[in-house]
């Protein structure tokens, strides 16, 4: 899917410690005078000014006794007349105002974080679900490319824009949209998000011309990002750092999943019902899961819920100074505008994991389009298949990825051995053994593809070399957001956003020059250029695994460890 961007543009307001903090933009200097700045107010002793508040339903008798004296930091007990579950106080300067600013006690049933395991686990699918329909819709369309221009009158190229529109919106909007989803919670950008993404397949269905398809794929691209980029940040509002490794994982394979699996059945749709079917029949399946969203998905933002005790508080009793985190440490537009584009794009020129990395998976994501025109050429071109038999290679891709999810459990049960070892020191090239191991696959598939694709050979070899191809790749996914996630901290999300850009922006233009590119430089020398490339850009684990930690003590924006 190739709007995947598992990290959110910060964390959750939810479990932010009471020094109240926000992504810094570290290229700023750091002299701003204290007033710009929370501080902790304290009594006299040094002790900070912390209460606790309780009203209506949720006041009982345990909650009317003073906390034990081991348990002092809780503070006073303020009573009031609304219904208010019981919420931890604290008095924050900032601004040159004084803010109580609330948080959640422990075992709060409102705190995403303490929901029931499979509570969350149901959020999950539904995330997993919407990732996979978004991820076929990216592909989906490739199939019914030829017989669409031949019914619109339009070109081939002119059929291939709508796969270019799709993934530049994708490449484009998360880093001027990711502001906006940041300021209205999650559940308002993901149902309404959707709600479009789902509408957007009637015009695709019955668009009578090849311009009114371009346009809606650019706008299927917009609001299918829109949800997806948020799938990180909702990870981090309800699951802890140690459990959050399995959610991403498997959101990690069900984008790339998708992504692969679309031709599977477009090409029989395509060859038996016509291409307006391949359109209609994804926006059909969408519906299920729409009404879903809209009707059991929570608003995930812990930050949301507080916001409105606070406004309950201010009501109930007057006193303007009760507010969430988010309501005074919230960045204005401007400022994470900058985070979320100019940051990633400096990040991206002068940080080199960031680069690193970013070409890395850029080119496997470069890899992913092209073989859309590949796979065609190998087996309808070459072996003349049909176009619904010519899709069936693309299971070797969907086996790949899906072996390459479940190895991926060796790394993750390292890293958490390394975690638990009190002796160790946990760097962020620990991350880097799965890498080291899984992504050298991708070249080595690309070879055996290259020299197996000859059409008087079995369908066998370039069958076969396709599951490699995707298992690399997952690793190459795996790795790059979990590595370039730990190294940089609260600089993450603008590290991994700039990488989103390359990555997205070959992929858009990956399909304009594919067909040309296999047939005029012949398909076994330009699979094998491309296997020379992976080759090259699989020795970046190992190196970063050797040096790593230089690359980072040189860097002003990495994680100090």
């Amino acid at each position: 899917m190739s709007n995947f961007t598992p990290v959110s543009v910060r964390g959750n307001p939810s479990r932010t410690p009471s020094c109240w903090t926000e992504e810094k933009d570290t290229d700023t200097p750091q002299s701003a005078s204290p007033d710009t700045r929370s501080e902790i107010v304290s009594h006299e002793k040094g002790r900070r000014e912390v209460g606790r508040i309780i009203g209506g339903k949720y006041l009982t008798e345990e909650h009317e006794a003073p906390p034990p004296p081991d348990h002092e930091d809780h503070g006073e007990l303020k009573k009031v007349d609304i219904d208010m579950p019981l919420t931890l106080t604290e008095l924050v300067h900032k601004n040159g105002k004084d803010y109580i600013v609330l948080e959640f006690a422990e075992g709060d049933k409102e705190n995403p974080f303490n929901w029931n395991p499979w509570y969350k686990r149901g959020i999950t699918t539904m995330l997993n679900l919407m990732t996979l329909f978004i991820g076929l819709a990216t592909t989906a369309y490739s199939s019914g490319i030829s017989s669409m221009v031949a019914d619109l009158n339009a070109s081939e190229e002119e059929g291939q824009l709508g796969l270019f529109t799709f993934n530049i919106a994708c490449a484009m909007a998360p880093m001027m949209l990711a502001p906006f989803c940041e300021l209205v919670g999650r559940k308002v950008v993901y149902a309404g998000a959707y709600l479009c993404f789902t509408l957007l397949f009637i015009g695709l269905a019955l668009g009578q011309n090849i311009e009114t398809i371009i346009v809606l794929r650019l706008l299927l691209g917009l609001f299918g990002c829109v949800g997806t980029i948020l799938v990180g940040g909702t990870f981090d509002d309800m699951y802890e750092p140690r459990e959050r490794g399995r959610p991403m994982a498997m959101f990690s394979f069900v984008a790339i999943f998708g992504t692969v699996a679309a031709p599977i059945y477009a090409g029989f749709i395509d060859e038996t019902i016509g291409w307006r079917w391949i359109e209609g029949i994804q926006g059909l399946s969408n519906i299920p899961l729409l009404i879903a969203v809209f009707l059991f998905f929570p608003e995930t933002r812990g930050g949301v819920a507080l916001h409105k005790r606070a406004k309950a508080l201010r009501k109930a009793t007057g006193v303007d100074q009760y507010v969430a985190a988010d309501d005074i440490n919230t960045p204005d537009l401007k400022t994470m505008f900058k985070l979320s584009s100019v940051k990633a794009i400096h990040m991206l020129v002068t940080e080199p994991v960031v680069f690193a990395f970013g070409a890395w998976i850029a080119f496997c994501w470069g890899v992913v389009f092209l073989f859309l025109s590949v796979i065609p050429i190998t087996f309808s071109e070459k072996r003349g298949w049909s176009e619904g038999i010519a899709g069936l290679p693309y299971i070797s891709l969907c086996i790949g990825t899906t072996l390459g999810w479940l190895a991926n459990h060796i790394q993750m049960r390292k890293y958490e051995k390394l975690t638990q070892d009190p002796e160790r020191k946990v760097l962020p090239e620990s991350r880097l053994y799965g890498a080291m191991f899984g992504a050298v696959w991708l070249p080595i598939g690309l070879f055996i593809y290259s020299f197996t694709q000859y059409g008087y050979l079995s369908w066998v070899g370039p069958t076969v070399a396709l599951a490699p191809i995707a298992f690399g790749i997952y690793f190459v996914f795996e790795s790059t957001y979990s590595y370039t996630a730990d190294c940089y901290g609260t600089s993450a999300s603008s590290a991994i956003a700039g990488q989103g850009l390359l990555r997205n922006t070959l992929g858009a233009v990956t399909p304009l020059f594919a067909s040309q590119f296999f047939h005029n430089v012949g398909s076994q020398y330009a699979g094998l250029i491309l296997a020379l490339f992976g080759t090259l850009l699989s020795l970046i684990p190992f190196i970063m695994f050797k040096y790593g930690h230089v690359l980072r003590a040189r860097s002003k924006l990495a994680k100090v460890y």
